[in-house]
Parts: structure tokens; C-alpha cells; sequence
């Protein structure tokens, strides 16, 4: 790729999406394939004036030998040296960049059955300082492609080509061959003038349903909900972000307590280095009551059941059929670009900052009134090109909000 506009990616990551701080340290998080794009974002970050950047590599030859060799009594540890570094986390507040660059299918080989069991149990432990630390710091996620993930989005081509081809679709989605700083600013707005709109409707449920797929839920939404698009505001000290790199999306976190009916997956979600394909979901008052896929069905059930509140809806989010992402006629087999291609829903713990009054209530007031609260959080997509949503107020009054899988409020 072009240094120049690898340089463009990294500077929009670390200004657009995490909005690095002069004095502030930061985090990132990749697989060691990516070293060299890491070193721009690296410097970049300390650019903008980073105190201190932290970098992990992760490898995913390592977590399946750990996976395979390894005891659960000893995965499922948070050494006190990983603990040290959350707690560190709580205290200072980084920015976090995560980059995305595994195949859907790389844990294939490994042992999913330990690796879910020794996740569950470390997060258990983290999260007390996610807790402390959520919408109060800056995050972002982004793709970096691995050529073992291209040629899962492009078989027909050689590594090298599919390798090039991905690299070139993540750019463009993620508008860099614009002024990205300039372009991310209009799409914000965009976002923004709808996300507001939904918002002041004040509805009381959404009825989701496609001819097609055979989707047909209402969720129910909280009073004092509202909905977010693009980026948003941390708490601490009143910075703008963008979580996604790239983004489509306007989302909320539904009353978890209020959630009927089921949906049919529309793309093959990967989760653990697996991939889940052609699955559905029955919900009944809010909670998981049946579900089936026809890969991995034993998957689908260890995210339902992570923990005594996964099985409930964290968000819903609205992304139209026409979309840049979904435009490029492209299945990523990534859910950072296939839930911007697609309405999608999340089940675990909700967004505490999609609640109006969020930031003088505490977590425990918040799952109360019905945000729910999880250690895990998984998006699957739902949406299609006949997907309909209409958004119903406390009186019952109807406005159409999606017909043939586009905005039409």
C-alpha cells in the first residue's frame, strides 16, 4: 500500500477516531502481524501529544496453543500483572485503539469450549474497572487486513491481490481518500440530524420485520432513551470521538425487560475465530427463550448464556441498506464492517450514555430502569433490503422509520 495514505488511515484513527489528547496516555491493541501500521499509529499518537503509547500484540498461533495445552484452572487467571494494568486504566483514563485483523474462521483449530469458560472468568474481574473507567475515556476500533482474512473475502484471488483489494475497500469506507478530518465532520452531522430525530419522536417500542428473512420483533424502548450515531462525548473531559471506524450506525440500548418475537441472522457472525451461520433468535418479555444455526449452533448457545444477563438485548441499531459498506456488494465476515452494512442488535450489557440523565445516576440505578448490564456484548446483523421498522409512541401513533431497508423518517 501507499505510505502516504497508510499515514492518512493511521492520522484519522488516532484524531478522528480516538482523538489522542496532548498528555494523555494511550492503548492499542493488535495482532503482531501489523507491526509496521502499528509504528505509524504510534507515531501519530505521539503527534498529537500522547504521554506514553502501550502497545499489545496479540497472536492467534499463540491462543490456539495456549487453548489446546494449556489448563483452564490457569487460563482463567488475570495474573496480577494484567490486573495491574486495569487498574491503571481506571485511574488514568487512556485512549484505546483496537485493531481488527484475525480470519472469521482463524480459532477454528482451537478450543472454544476453554477459551469462552477462561474469557468469562477474566472479564468477570476486569470489568469492575471497564466500569469505573466507561464514558470516560476515548476508544476506537479499526481494520487492518491479515492476508488469512482477505482470501476469506475474496477466494477467487491470490493473497497477494485479495491482500490489496481488502486494503483498498477498508480505506474507502473509512474515507480517507477525502479529507478525512473535513469528510468525517459531514458524516457526523448527517448522523447526528437523524439520531436526533429518532430521539424526539420519545417512542415507546420499534416493530422490526422483513418479508424476506422472516424477522418479527418489537423492542421495547426505555422513557428517557435516546439515540446516538457516529461519534460521542466522554464524561471526563468533554472529548468527541468515534468508537467505529467506519460507522453507519444510529443505536440505543432498549429496555432489556421488553423484547418479543425472533429474528433471523443476515450475515454469518464470527465469534471466537468461528463463525455462527444462519441462525435465529426467539425472544419472549425480554429474554432469550429458543435459538438454532446451521454451523456452530453450540457457539450461538455459550453467547447466550455467558453470563445471567447475556441473553437479553444490549442494543438495536439502525444502518440502511444503502450504505457505503453494504454498496460494496462485499461480505467482510467482520462485524465492525458488516454490522455498519446492516440493522443489527447486541445482546448483552447496553450503553449506559444512550439515557438521558446517564452521568448523575449510577450503573446500579441505570440496570434498574432497564439498561442491561452484562460482561459481554456481541452484535449480530438482522437487516436486509426488506427491512421495515416502524417506531410506536406511548399513544400508539405509528411513524415509519425504514421501508425497503432504507430511512424513510
Amino acid at each position: 500500500m501507499d505510505l502516504e495514505r497508510l499515514k492518512k488511515y493511521a492520522l484519522t484513527i488516532c484524531k478522528v477516531g480516538a482523538n489522542v489528547q496532548k498528555g494523555q496516555e494511550v492503548w492499542i491493541r493488535s495482532d503482531c502481524k501489523n507491526e509496521q501500521f502499528v509504528a505509524l499509529l504510534v507515531e501519530e499518537c505521539y503527534k498529537l501529544g500522547a504521554s506514553y503509547v502501550d502497545v499489545e500484540f496479540t497472536s492467534e498461533e499463540l491462543t490456539i496453543a495456549q487453548s489446546l495445552y494449556g489448563s483452564l484452572e490457569e487460563l482463567e487467571k488475570l495474573r496480577s500483572y494484567h490486573e495491574e494494568r486495569w487498574i491503571n486504566f481506571s485511574k488514568v483514563f487512556p485512549a484505546r485503539i483496537v485493531l481488527l485483523s484475525e480470519a472469521p474462521d482463524s480459532l477454528t483449530r482451537a478450543d472454544s469450549k476453554k477459551l469462552v469458560a477462561a474469557n468469562r472468568k477474566k472479564t468477570a474481574i476486569i470489568k469492575k474497572y471497564r466500569d469505573i473507567a466507561e464514558d470516560k475515556h476515548q476508544w476506537t476500533i479499526a481494520g487492518v487486513p491479515s492476508y488469512e482474512w482477505a482470501v476469506k473475502v475474496f477466494p477467487n484471488l491470490d493473497k497477494e491481490e485479495a491482500y490489496e483489494k481488502l486494503f483498498e475497500l477498508i480505506l474507502d469506507v473509512s474515507r480517507i481518500d477525502e479529507d478525512p478530518i473535513l469528510a468525517w465532520k459531514n458524516h457526523n452531522d448527517k448522523l447526528l440530524e437523524i439520531s436526533n430525530k429518532l430521539t424526539s419522536y420519545k417512542f415507546d417500542y420499534l416493530h422490526i420485520k422483513s418479508l424476506k428473512s422472516g424477522t418479527d420483533i418489537k423492542i421495547g424502548l426505555l422513557k428517557n432513551t435516546r439515540f446516538i450515531a457516529g461519534g460521542e462525548t466522554n464524561i471526563n473531559n468533554n472529548v468527541f470521538y468515534n468508537p467505529n471506524i467506519p460507522t453507519e450506525e444510529c443505536f440505543t440500548s432498549p429496555d432489556s425487560r421488553r423484547a418479543s418475537g425472533i429474528v433471523y441472522s443476515s450475515k454469518p457472525l464470527s465469534y471466537n475465530g468461528k463463525l455462527i451461520e444462519d441462525f435465529n433468535i426467539t425472544f419472549k418479555d425480554g429474554v432469550v427463550t429458543s435459538y438454532h444455526a446451521r454451523v456452530n449452533e453450540e457457539l450461538l448457545g455459550e453467547i447466550i448464556n455467558f453470563d445471567a444477563t447475556s441473553n437479553r438485548l444490549g442494543e438495536v441499531a439502525l444502518v440502511p441498506f444503502d450504505s457505503p459498506i453494504s454498496n460494496s456488494k462485499t461480505l467482510f465476515f467482520n462485524t465492525l464492517y458488516d454490522e455498519n452494512a446492516a440493522c443489527h442488535l447486541a445482546l448483552g450489557t447496553g450503553f449506559l450514555n444512550t439515557y438521558i440523565g446517564f452521568e448523575n445516576m449510577t450503573k446500579e440505578e441505570l440496570s434498574k430502569v432497564g439498561i442491561n448490564s452484562s460482561t459481554m456484548h456481541c452484535d449480530f446483523m438482522i437487516g436486509d433490503e426488506e427491512t421495515e421498522i416502524t417506531g410506536y409512541t406511548s399513544e400508539s401513533k405509528g411513524v415509519p422509520i425504514f421501508k425497503k431497508g432504507n430511512w424513510v423518517i
